[in-house]
């Protein structure tokens, strides 16, 4: 399941929710900046949450399924 996304806290879900609620079709794209700025200023734990839910915004906003279909 290598394209799955890792989801370490709850949180993560979250802001996704709330990213695509805001940012529409650009939720990835909010996503990607926040993690830019949190790298740019040394901060890898929030780099890391946005990164993670940069790609958990890939799944949910997915048009198709992802992974096993039971």
């Amino acid at each position: 399941m290598s394209d799955m996304p890792y989801i370490a806290d709850i949180r993560i879900v979250s802001d996704a929710t709330d990213l695509i609620a805001s940012f529409g079709a650009q939720a990835g794209v909010e996503a990607a900046e926040r993690a830019d700025r949190s790298r740019d200023i040394g901060n890898h734990i929030r780099f890391c949450h946005w990164r993670q839910t940069e790609r958990l915004i890939v799944v949910m906003t997915a048009s198709r399924a992802i992974g096993t279909v039971h």
